[in-house]
């Protein structure tokens, strides 16, 4: 299936029912009285968040979705039936901008979240609303009001705890499917990532997280060039990037430290708040460095990008050093999930038993 995680549509309510103009019509009474019913209301629009989703394609494809209008009143006071709710199912991480006014009209986060994009009409008013001790024979009614209506962008920011970065061939693939269950493309070429890959980490029974895989960035990402800057807004939910760096290039003209220290740049030209999350270095295709070499070589690295914080050497091909790597991700996630709950308010009544 082809990954979309933008599309733009045009959703509308459906309109109100008129109100109907009836008067009794019975042997032997000469004024029966109106009898007309109100309209019915307009359909609602609702988007609802389906985790069983992870793509806006279909939205690409129907650009239009239109809620049934409400039924018009009838005689003998009957009112008339609402219209059909149309339900907009999307993944979860998608958001819903109206593109005259820039609002966001919602952001769906939990998996069965429902919420009302564009409200139906109410129904008009029959005759039999406006009958009074004065006026018993009202010719009055109103018609049924319209549904709304918007032009909506819908964006797809993936839901990951963990982001992997890295430049083209650093590894990424090989790690998330060394790691995880998910299946990318792995090839000895750039950019054999086209679209954001999600895996789920099993670090051990009922302890995961969900890792994502980006298209890799390449300097000027932030200004368009490459593939990966279509992608950045999806490490924008991730509250911890893994930064992988290959020790060992196949041009020996390409120094890792100049790409690492690119690839940081373009970060914080495309958001500061991506740039200042909590960013590991992980030292990838470790298998490829020569055993007297590596030592001398990570500490190189490292004091060159004069980074203070955790390193990990792995090779993502014969998995070396990769269940560290998880059990390190898994309780720093714990710790800090665990650190931004609210404490529990205890009743002083009860804080000595």
């Amino acid at each position: 299936m082809k990954f979309v995680d933008e599309a733009e549509i045009d959703i509308a309510a459906g309109d109100g029912g008129n109100g109907c103009v009836s008067f009794r019509h019975e042997k032997y009474k000469e004024f029966g009285g109106p009898n007309g019913g109100d309209g019915g209301r307009g359909g609602h629009v609702f988007a609802v968040a389906d985790p069983s989703l992870n793509t806006l394609v279909d939205f690409r494809y129907a650009r239009r979705h239109e809620a049934k209008r409400g039924q018009h009143g009838m005689g003998s006071d009957m009112f008339g039936a609402a219209g059909d709710d149309i339900v907009l199912r999307m993944p979860v991480g998608t958001i819903v901008i109206d593109t005259e006014t820039d609002q966001v009209l919602c952001e769906l986060l939990a998996p069965g979240e429902r919420v009302m994009l564009a409200k139906g009409g109410d129904g008009g008013f029959g005759n039999m609303r406006f009958k009074s001790a004065i006026n018993r024979a009202p010719r009055q009614r109103t018609p049924g009001h319209l549904g709304e209506r918007r032009h909506v962008k819908l964006e797809l920011k993936v839901l990951a705890d963990v982001g992997l970065l890295g430049m083209p061939n650093a590894g990424k693939s090989t790690l998330i499917s060394a790691i995880s269950n998910a299946r990318p493309k792995i090839a000895d070429y750039p950019f054999t990532t086209l679209h954001p890959n999600l895996g789920v980490v099993r670090v051990g029974p009922s302890q995961s997280f969900v890792v994502a895989d980006v298209p890799g960035l390449i300097e000027g990402a932030s200004e368009g060039a490459g593939l990966g800057h279509q992608f950045l807004r999806h490490l924008q939910r991730t509250r911890l990037l893994l930064h992988l760096v290959d020790m060992a290039p196949f041009d020996d003209t390409v120094d890792p430290v100049v790409q690492a220290k690119a690839i940081v740049a373009e970060l914080k030209k495309f958001d500061d708040e991506l740039y200042a999350k909590p960013r590991w270095l992980v030292l990838n295709k470790l298998d490829m460095v020569p055993a007297e070499e590596r030592a001398s070589r990570v500490k190189d690295i490292v004091r060159r990008l004069r980074y203070k914080g955790p390193v990990f050497e792995i090779s993502a091909l014969t998995h070396e050093g990769c269940e560290s790597l998880t059990k390190a991700v898994y309780q720093h996630l714990r710790q800090q999930q665990e650190d931004t709950q609210p404490p529990v308010e205890v009743d002083p009544r009860f804080a000595d038993r």
